[in-house]
């Protein structure tokens, strides 16, 4: 019963802990509606995520006239449903939508977003009436996560297609840096780091566990050992040219005989 029980316990954990990776791992940006939906601009979408649930404001005037300016990526600006960005009078307070976050547009390069938030509150008198858009411009700055919003310009002298243009730097929408390590440098590193564990793991438990001394406490000293001798000899046999078992070329003169010489040599001379 005691397994059992760990068991489940463990069980639980795992599942909370799936839960909560599951809700960390959930796509805000999907909260935006496409004006046509696409794979691209669906991509190009979610390279902005670390954007999301956050707002940005920026202050501007217009004339008389202050205003501030909240951006909010695929949610409610200023707790204004369904708006992505909101322009606040600062008199008056009030709120008017520049662009909806259900009609949106994606368009991205390699180091920048453009969003566009359309069917904004219409105008009264400019632009032949038609609905507000909001244009975000989002740059790439790798020494920034995420910048200040910026108010670049209203452009509203126009008969159609006015817009609002806003810019915002991050390094959400910054290519990924390409590795500088080749596929044998990274074998490489791999294998270097694999020694290490195997040193540094059988030292520690031929020392701590076997009680092992002096040169023993190297991992599998035996094996190593017989390794280099098998080395050696195969080096041994490859590279050295001589044959052992060779005979010498010349034989030395003994001194047994040199004597047995002297003395044949010298029977002639004795008396008969």
């Amino acid at each position: 019963m005691v397994l059992n029980r760990d068991g489940s316990f463990l069980v639980w954990i795992m599942a909370v802990q799936l839960l909560v990776c599951g809700v960390y791992a959930t796509d805000n940006t999907k909260d935006c509606k496409l004006l046509s939906e696409s794979m691209s601009e669906r991509k190009v979408l979610t390279r902005l995520e670390p954007l999301t649930q956050k707002d940005f404001t920026a202050d501007a005037s217009d004339g008389k006239d202050n205003y501030t300016y909240v951006f909010h990526l695929c949610g409610d600006a200023s707790g204004v449903p369904n708006a992505g960005l909101v322009q606040i009078d600062k008199k008056t307070l009030k709120k008017t939508v520049i662009g909806m976050y259900n009609s949106t547009q994606a368009i991205g390069g390699s180091d920048w977003v453009m969003l566009i938030y359309g069917k904004g509150e219409r105008y009264d008198g400019h632009c032949s009436k038609e609905m507000r858009r909001a244009i975000i411009m989002i740059s790439c700055s790798r020494k920034t996560d995420v910048g200040q919003l910026e108010v670049v310009l209203e452009d509203r002298d126009r008969d159609q297609e006015c817009f609002y243009l806003f810019e915002l730097d991050s390094s959400a929408v910054c290519p990924a840096i390409p590795s500088q390590l080749s596929t044998g440098s990274i074998i490489l590193i791999i294998g270097v780091c694999v020694l290490a564990v195997y040193l540094i793991g059988g030292f520690l438990y031929q020392r701590l566990i076997v009680g092992a001394k002096g040169m023993e406490q190297f991992p599998n000293y035996a094996f190593w050992v017989e390794v280099g001798n098998m080395t050696a000899d195969g080096c041994d046999f490859m590279c050295r040219s001589r044959n052992r078992e060779e005979a010498p070329a010349y034989r030395g003169v003994t001194a047994d005989a040199l004597e047995e010489e002297t003395e044949e040599r010298d029977d002639h001379l004795l008396p008969m």
